[in-house]
Parts: C-alpha cells; structure tokens; sequence
C-alpha cells in the first residue's frame, strides 16, 4: 500500500446520523478528520453536499492541495453494488438505488470507491487494529444492531453480490422475536443492544425487573443495554438472565462461524461487548460448549482496537489497497 510522493487519500463513513471524513497519508495515518450531521431528513443533494464540504475541509485542515487527492474511498450501509457503485437500498438514509459513485466523481472529479460500512470496519480492524497480520479473522460489531464483516486468505470476502458477512441475520432462534429484515430470531434479533432493551422493557411492563427500573431512573425509556448490564453487574438476577441470554445467543452464532470459516480471530466490538466483562465471560463459555475443538483450539475472541474509527479506517485501507 503505498502512493506517490506527496499524495493522499480521504475516507468517508456515511451514516444515518453523521458523516466521518478523513484525510490521510500513503501510511495510513490521519492528517485532519472531520464529523458532521448527516442531516438525511434534507434529502440527498444536503448529503452529498455534506460529503464534498467535508472533503474540502479536511483538506484545508491538513493543508493538502485537493490536486494531491488520489482516492476517495465510502463505507455505506447496504445493501449495494461495489462494481458499479450503487447504494441499492439503506432505510437509515432513505435511500434506493442511488448511484452514489458517479454522483461524487462528477462532483470531487476523483475516484471514487463504496463498500459495505461493516465490511470497510473489517477490513480496517485487519489493517490497523487488532486483527493486524492476521490471514482469517472476522470482524463483529454489536450495538444498535448487529453486524460484521469477513478477512479470508487476508482479503475482504464480499460474496457474489455483495451480501457476504450479514452475521446479524443469521438464523439463532427459529421462531424468536421478529427482526426488522423480516425474519424471527436472527442474531440481531436476540443479542442486539436493541433486542437486550426490548426484552428489559418488556419484563418491566409486566411488573417485573424493578432493580433496572430504579437503575434508568424509573423511566422505561431510558433503558438501554448499558443500564441493563449495570443492573446484572450489581447482581439483579433478572438483567444477569437478560445479559446472559443475549451472550449466549451471540455464542451461539459465534461458534457457527468457527465451525464453517475456522478463523484464527474473531474481532469484537461496538457498545454492547463495552457492558462489562460478564457478557465476554458467557460468549467465550457458549462458544466452547458449541464449537468443535478444532476450531476453538486456534481461535481468539479479541476486542476491537480501532472503536468508531473502525469504519474510516477501513476506507483508507481500502483506498490505499487502490492504489
């Protein structure tokens, strides 16, 4: 990976509520970075005229000639056609079939790169974070969602069309709670932030989990995955069951992945692996139950290093990897 002398590259993480940019080097190091709203709600051109300030700016921050700009690389949610540059659908930023490559090459007059958001977290994990030199890994990210990406034979494993890596969607429960792809019981469904809350709420509104009640202020709203594992923390009994429940589902497609892909590293991140130590103890302890010895025996479970730069950095990575 390496550019000519005095050239850069910009990576973008497009998300439903902010645009990450940065500016960097032929070593990969950032120079200037800059995060601004997405602001969806004002429509497309407000999005892409975002994009191109952010480009503008971080290059005036850095003091770079836009000249000396050889790449832009985008992760975007999906899902969309890395050939030919089309976001096919993301409901975050109300999107459909927009042709985002040819829409910021007309504007930048660079080329432009897109690939998957959680794919380009991977790929930045593998390149700069906790999976670097490693061959065979896979990346997982649980907040919101849950979601993650694939480095196999030390390249980024799209799939035929892109779709490769939806570890969130695949099958744990098969008649659990309804996911928003349409399906029961995908791991998003049953060990997401979102589903940990949604399965707190719910307990509350039957009477119960008084302990995470008192520990969101005796607002309902305001239960999250953080303030049911404090709750578990201090002992509740009632959020250690939520907690351990989602754990051991993520366990579960954990040991999924050992067993079809035998990485040698399983990168974890996002909020919900940040809760504590109790829900790292329950991942390791289903996915030795679950996976078979072979795998398990050469596979570390790690903690992601690189947080909510996963994503640009990948970009840069990727942009790089271009050139």
């Amino acid at each position: 990976m390496s550019l000519l002398s005095g050239q850069y590259v910009i990576g973008v993480d497009l998300g439903g509520t902010k645009i990450y940019t940065a500016l960097a080097g032929e070593d990969g190091r950032i120079l200037a970075e800059l995060k601004i709203p997405t602001g969806t709600e004002k429509g497309l051109q407000n999005v892409v005229d975002g994009i191109v300030d952010s480009v503008e700016q971080v290059c005036k921050t850095a003091e770079a000639d836009p000249g000396a700009v050889s790449t832009l690389a985008l992760g975007a949610p999906g899902p969309l056609d890395t050939k030919g540059g089309i976001i096919h659908y993301a409901p975050n930023l109300r999107w459909r079939n927009i042709p985002i490559r040819q829409i910021l090459e007309e504007r930048i007059g660079i080329s432009v790169l897109l690939d998957n958001d959680a794919n380009l977290a991977a790929l930045g994990e593998h390149v700069f974070g906790a999976g670097r030199g490693v061959a065979n890994m896979v990346y997982i990210t649980v907040s919101t969602g849950v979601g993650g990406g694939l480095i196999l034979d030390g390249k980024l494993y799209r799939g035929f069309t892109d779709e490769a890596g939806e570890i969130g969607h695949m099958t744990i429960q098969p008649y659990g709670p309804l996911c928003s792809c349409g399906n029961r019981g995908c791991l998003e469904a049953v060990a997401s932030g979102t589903a940990i809350a949604r399965e707190a709420r719910d307990l509350v509104a039957r009477g119960a989990g008084q302990v995470i009640l008192v520990a969101a202020e005796g607002d309902p709203g305001k239960i999250d995955a953080a303030v049911v594992a404090s709750a578990a923390a201090g002992g509740d009994p009632e959020a250690v069951s939520i907690i351990t429940g989602a754990a051991g589902s993520l366990g579960i497609g954990i040991a999924n992945i050992l067993n079809l892909l035998n990485p040698s590293l399983v990168i974890l991140g996002g909020g919900v692996m940040e809760t504590g130590a109790l829900i790292w103890e329950e991942v390791k302890k289903e996915v030795r139950n679950r996976a078979l010895d072979a795998a398990w025996t050469v596979a570390r479970l790690v903690p992601a290093e690189l947080g909510g730069r996963a994503g640009v950095m990948g970009a840069i990575a990727l942009a790089l990897d271009r050139e």
